[in-house]
Order: C-alpha cells, then sequence, then structure tokens
C-alpha cells in the first residue's frame, strides 16, 4: 500500500503560520484558487469551517493481484465527532481526486470512504448558520459540485464505500460515484435537506431520480425528511439506492474485493432514466400532497419536488440547484430550521447532573395495557434488562401477554429489536412479582386517585432504594406521592404515544425530589433512545400545557362564533403536522376533555370549558374526516354540537390562538416549569411536531409579535 502525495495538506496548510486569516475563514491562497475554481467566483472572506471540524482527507493505493486501487479517505481531525464538509474540507476533497487523476495511471478503480460508522454526516452547518447573503450561499453551492462532480468523471470506475451516516452531502459524494456498497447495519442513510429549509444541492436532486426513479426518489428527498426518518442498509439496497450490503466485520476487505469484481468501464449514459419517462402524473400527485400538508409555509419542499422532476441535462439542473441553495440558504425557513436542528443536536450531549444515576437491572411496570406494553418493549428491547408486568385479573394479564408478543414481533421484523428479547418480559396478577425491580413505572388509568392508591400499594412490597416513576402526561406528580413514607424518589417519566417513535420523553421533578432518583430517570430515557427534557411539576408540564391552550383557544373560537371549518383552517399557514381537529381526534376527544378539565382546574379560565366538546365526547363521535391528499379536515357536521356559526374569521382564530400561545409560554417561563425558552422549543419540536421551517416556538411567538423577546 501506497500513499499518493496531494498537493495540499488540508490542515497543515489551512493553518499553516506563514498563512494569516480571520479565525473560521478561508486564507488568501484558497479564496483565491476557489475564485478560478466557481464559475460565479469566491467571495473573499467566506465563511469557513474551524480547524476541529476540517475534514482530513486522505489518499492510499491497495495493490493487489487484480489490480491497483486509489482509496480516498474522509475523517474528522479528532476522529470522533462525525465527518463534515465545509468549504475547506471540499477544497481538500477536490485536491485529492485532482491528485489520484493526474498521477493514478493503471488505477483499476478509486473508492471513497469514510471511518467506521460514520461515511460522511454532510454539509458543515456551522458554515451554513454563517453564511451572510446569496453570494457566500451560492459560492458553497458551487464548491459542492465542484468537489463531488468528479467522482462521476474519472475514467475508472468509482465505488463508495459507505461504512456509516451517510447524510445529506455525504449521500451525494455517494451518488456521484459510479457505484455504492454499504456495511450491514447501517441505519443512517438520507437526503433530509428539505427539512432543514434547503435543496439536495450538491448533485442529488439530478441523481436521486435517475438512479431509484422518480417515486421513490420523492420517497427519501420528501417524505421521509418530513416525517424526520432516515433509510437503513438493507432499505437501501432493496430500492437500488446502493448496490450490495457486505458485512461490516473486516468491511474494507469485502469492499476491496466487491470492487475488484466491478472494474468494467463505467456506464455513466443517464440520459434515458429522466423523471417525465416514468409517470408525469407522479410529480402532480405529490405537489397537491404538499400544498394540502403544508399549504405553502416550507418553501424548500416544492423546490425540491420541482427539482427532482425536471428533465433538464446535468449541467443545468447542476446550475439550477445552485440558484435554490443561493436563495433558501440565507432564508428566513431556513434559518429557523438550522436554530432547531442545532438545538436537537445539542441535547443529545451529554448535561452535567446532580447525582451519579443508579444502576437498573430490573424493571417493573403497573399495567398491561397498550401504553405499558409499549414502555415494557422499549425498555426490555434497548436496556437489555428483565421486566415485569403486573395486571389486576389473569384476564387483562393474558392480554397484555398478547400485546408484549405482537409488539415484539412486529418490531423485530423491521429489525428493531432482537426476538429473543421476548424471554425478558413477565405479565402477572401478584404485586410482590415486582419487589425486587430498581424502578417501577406505573401505567394505569389518567385518574389522580387511581395512581396515588398504586404507588401506596407498591411501597409496602418493593425496599426504599426502589424509584417511582409515573407516566402520566398532566397530573400532579406531587399529589401522587403525598402521604408516601418515601416521597422523594417519586418522579414524572411521560413517555408519549406512540412510544418506539416519539423522541421526547419529559422528565418531571417535585420541588423535594431525591436528585438520584431524577438523574437515575432521566438516565434510563437517554438509553431508551430519547431526548430528556427536565420540567418541574407543573400542570401540563410543557408539551400538553402548550398543546392544550392551542385546542382550548381554538374550540373557544368556535363556541364564541367561528365556523367548526374556518376554525380548522385558521392555523394552516404555521404547516402544522395537522389541523386543530385532526389532532383532537388523535389525541382522543375523551383524553383531551379530560387534560382541559384538569388544566382549567389548576390554572384557571385560560384553558376554557368546552361544552361543545363535550357533547362530541357523550355522542362517542369523531370530529374530523378524509380530507385532500390523505390529510385529515374537520368534519362539519360537528357544527351542530356548537351551535349555529358566527362570522369569525380565520384570522381572528389564528391571532387569538398566537396571542394564547404567547402568554401561556410567558407565564410558563415566569413558572420556571423549564430552565428557559430553548427547552420549551425542543419539548415542542420532538414531542409536539412543531414544523423545523418555524424554528422553535418560542422565536416564532417573538418574530411574529406574539412573545417579548
Amino acid at each position: 500500500m501506497r500513499h499518493i502525495r496531494p498537493s495540499v495538506d488540508p490542515v497543515t496548510t489551512a493553518a499553516a503560520p506563514d498563512r494569516p486569516r480571520p479565525p473560521e475563514a478561508l486564507g488568501a491562497a484558497d479564496t483565491a484558487r476557489l475564485a478560478e475554481l466557481l464559475p460565479h467566483g469566491c467571495p473573499a472572506d467566506l465563511p469557513a469551517e474551524p480547524d476541529h471540524q476540517v475534514a482530513q482527507v486522505t489518499v492510499e493505493e491497495v495493490s493487489t493481484p487484480a489490480g491497483r486501487v486509489a482509496v480516498i479517505t474522509l475523517d474528522s481531525p479528532d476522529g470522533r465527532r462525525p465527518t463534515t464538509l465545509g468549504p475547506r474540507g471540499l477544497l481538500a476533497l477536490y485536491d485529492a481526486t485532482r491528485q489520484v487523476a493526474e498521477h493514478g495511471d493503471g488505477l483499476v478503480a478509486v473508492a471513497v470512504t469514510g471511518r467506521p460508522g460514520c461515511f460522511v454526516a454532510g454539509a458543515d452547518l456551522t458554515v451554513a448558520r454563517r453564511l451572510r447573503d446569496t453570494a457566500d450561499a451560492r459560492a458553497l453551492a458551487e464548491l459542492g459540485h465542484a468537489a463531488l462532480r468528479p467522482f462521476g468523471e474519472l475514467p475508472v470506475p468509482t465505488v463508495a464505500w459507505i461504512t456509516g451516516h451517510a447524510i445529506g452531502g455525504g449521500l451525494e459524494l455517494a451518488l456521484h460515484c459510479d457505484h455504492r456498497v454499504v456495511a450491514e447495519g447501517v441505519r443512517s442513510l438520507g437526503v433530509p435537506e428539505a427539512s432543514l429549509g434547503i435543496v439536495p444541492g450538491w448533485g442529488g436532486t439530478w441523481l436521486l431520480p435517475r438512479l431509484v426513479g422518480l417515486p421513490t426518489a420523492i420517497d427519501l428527498a420528501i417524505q421521509r425528511p418530513a416525517q424526520s426518518r432516515l433509510t437503513d442498509a438493507g432499505t437501501a439496497a432493496r430500492i437500488g439506492l446502493v448496490d450490495a450490503v457486505l458485512p461490516a466485520e473486516d468491511f474494507a476487505m469485502r469492499a476491496i474485493e466487491w470492487t475488484l469484481g466491478h472494474t468494467d468501464a463505467p456506464d455513466r449514459d443517464h440520459g434515458p432514466r429522466v423523471p417525465d419517462a416514468e409517470d408525469p402524473s407522479t410529480a402532480d400527485a405529490a405537489g397537491q400532497a404538499l400544498d394540502a400538508r403544508l399549504h405553502g409555509a416550507a418553501p424548500a419542499y416544492p423546490r425540491v419536488l420541482a427539482l427532482l422532476s425536471a428533465t433538464e441535462d446535468r449541467d443545468t439542473a447542476f446550475a439550477a440547484e445552485d440558484d435554490a441553495l443561493a436563495e433558501l440558504l440565507v432564508a428566513d425557513e431556513t434559518r429557523a430550521a438550522l436554530y432547531a436542528s442545532d438545538l436537537v443536536g445539542r441535547a443529545h450531549r451529554p448535561a452535567p447532573t446532580e447525582a451519579l444515576p443508579r444502576e437498573i437491572r430490573r424493571v417493573g411496570v403497573v399495567g398491561a395495557g397498550l401504553m405499558a406494553a409499549q414502555l415494557a418493549v422499549l425498555i426490555g428491547g434497548r436496556l437489555g434488562v428483565p421486566v415485569t408486568l403486573r395486571e389486576i385479573d389473569e384476564e387483562r394479564a393474558a392480554a397484555g401477554r398478547e400485546r408484549i408478543a405482537a409488539l415484539v414481533d412486529q418490531l423485530a421484523g423491521k429489525g428493531r429489536v432482537d426476538p429473543t428479547v421476548a424471554d425478558l418480559f413477565t405479565v402477572g396478577t401478584d404485586l410482590s412479582a415486582l419487589a425486587d425491580a430498581d424502578l417501577v413505572i406505573e401505567a394505569v388509568t389518567e385518574v389522580l386517585e387511581v395512581k396515588r392508591q398504586v404507588f401506596a400499594e407498591l411501597e409496602r412490597v418493593v425496599p426504599s432504594t426502589t424509584i417511582l416513576a409515573t407516566n402520566t402526561s398532566a397530573l400532579s406528580v406531587t399529589a401522587m406521592a403525598s402521604g408516601l413514607d418515601h416521597p422523594r424518589r417519586v418522579v414524572g417519566l411521560h413517555f408519549f404515544n406512540p412510544v418506539d417513535r416519539m423522541p421526547l420523553v419529559e422528565v418531571v421533578a417535585t420541588a423535594g425530589a431525591d436528585p438520584v432518583a431524577v438523574t437515575t430517570a432521566a438516565d434510563l430515557a437517554r438509553r431508551c433512545g430519547k431526548t430528556v427534557v427536565r420540567t418541574a411539576d407543573a400542570p401540563g408540564f410543557v408539551v400538553n400545557r402548550v398543546l392544550l391552550r392551542m385546542l382550548s383557544d381554538v374550540l373557544a373560537s368556535v363556541q364564541d362564533g367561528a365556523p367548526v371549518e374556518v376554525a380548522d383552517r385558521a392555523l394552516d399557514p404555521l404547516g402544522l403536522p395537522m389541523s386543530p381537529f385532526a389532532l383532537l381526534d388523535l389525541v382522543g376527544l375523551g383524553v383531551g376533555g379530560h387534560v382541559l378539565s384538569s388544566l382549567h382546574r389548576d390554572l384557571g379560565d385560560r384553558y376554557r370549558l368546552s361544552p361543545g366538546l363535550d357533547t362530541l365526547t357523550q355522542q362517542g363521535r369523531a370530529v374530523s374526516r378524509s380530507g385532500p391528499a390523505g390529510t385529515r379536515v374537520v368534519d362539519p357536521a360537528i357544527q351542530e354540537a356548537f351551535g349555529a356559526p358566527g362570522d369569525l374569521t380565520e384570522q381572528d382564530v389564528r391571532e387569538r390562538v398566537l396571542r394564547g400561545l404567547g402568554e401561556e409560554i410567558r407565564l410558563l417561563l415566569a413558572d420556571r416549569v423549564v430552565d428557559g425558552p430553548e427547552q420549551v422549543d425542543l419539548a415542542m419540536i420532538l414531542g409536539a411536531g412543531w414544523p423545523a421551517h418555524l424554528g422553535g416556538i418560542t422565536p416564532y411567538l417573538v418574530r411574529t409579535g406574539h412573545l417579548e423577546p
């Protein structure tokens, strides 16, 4: 194995003392080189990634009896953080491919790869956040094309050896190659740019539909980002995104063997497979679905669709991507989405704690209904510890056993759990079976006295060291713990439904909570793959308090004369995941009414009771029906439950709702339910699906004048 030396060492050169430059900006020599390379030149002070984030690019040559392969490897400077591409890393990658082209005579193939666990995690978003204008944005877009495009133009076949995360620009790098192989077990392949307010603008919108077809490209670049979903290795192979899935063990050697078996002259004639050749109605249907769901609130999604479905040649298409990125990278929606992305990303980092978490070797769950079963399967599957569930009679226990078996089968079928985890679960009727649990979660009906009785019974059978947790969504944890001998060990552990998919857990601490109990509960949630927001014990905590204020004001508007169809459309310009009445159906009218009554009792007339909702609950009616493109909209027939409509407008309702949200968040922060507005934003993004294109709920309300900064 020998090195092909690039003419430029990206880090040493960029940081050399004889090349002074502003912090996190390109040096004069790099700027001059880019001015020659890019069609529109390079801004003199284009933001660049800091030294500790510059992608390291190395080139090695592997000699085998079947021929020589050049291997370009990307990694982060410390070998631990995700590898990302900013201007300096892109320039180093461009230099590497240029050196291979100039000095790689006799090569049979070129491979590009990353370290185990990370191929390339996309563009460096710290640079994107600091772009000042469209000139900066266009330069970054053009540089991405310049650095990645050569992989589709080298005289020998190119292969992406995908070792881990291949997201955004990382997957686009792989798309430029002739072939792609991925390590077994990789679960994070995707082009989520639309969720950040931009487009896959380094070649992705042209290459993707020509590789996998337009319907699959729409799924990958529009539908999955909207649902915060990435793609796993097996799915990628099935849809044709990658050529092969190789065992993770000895992946590099297996990738070399695969590459040597595919050294025929590359076929790069993408022309015949253009989007319109499949079905011109595909793009129309996708556009209608976007209009029905977003109502124009997130312009990146229709922009991605237009680029995916365009039929232009490569040069024209890449120029259109440059135009889109130049416009969108500095748009308000992108700034908001980048704020949301940064907020969620920082939430995964370890935070200082008041106490070390206790080891959890066994967990108990009181109840075996749907929520309890979901909790048990999540905890058992993630932590690999025995979970014992208790029901009040054998009939319910038997139903719980069937429910857990079905959940395990369902998740195992998707490759998300090992089917052998089924052996970890025991469901019975004897409360004393929970006596050796280190933590017990109650997941019984949402009635305070029932939950208090459960804790009182538990205290008679578990030792004083056992942590007691409640999965309540709104009830007072302090009231539940009152009267116990050890109330300080009771914490709130509010998972959201469905448990396996919702990423948020609210960890609720009472005023006198034991720090060890709180830290252990938070640690369990994080080990289950969840993001934690710590809250004080206050009515509704964060998510339900804010969501129910919104629904309460919508319902109050209807009681005051807004037609139900007007009220349901009032929030359309925000592009929320669903309309208010569709959300009510999802939550359940009985549950929604119960929480509304609880918040009315605890917080007063801001949460106005709704006689119309009570009537509909008693009648057992649904309040929404099928709408355009698979959405749900209000059923106009429910108007009778609220009386004759008046003349309130959509703007009237929207203003009332936004004003109410601003008031409620101001009071929530004044009550110190959470440490600050960012925690409210995080909770609403992950627990309520607050759209990324709006950023956090607090900055949105500040921008619209409904909350003081």
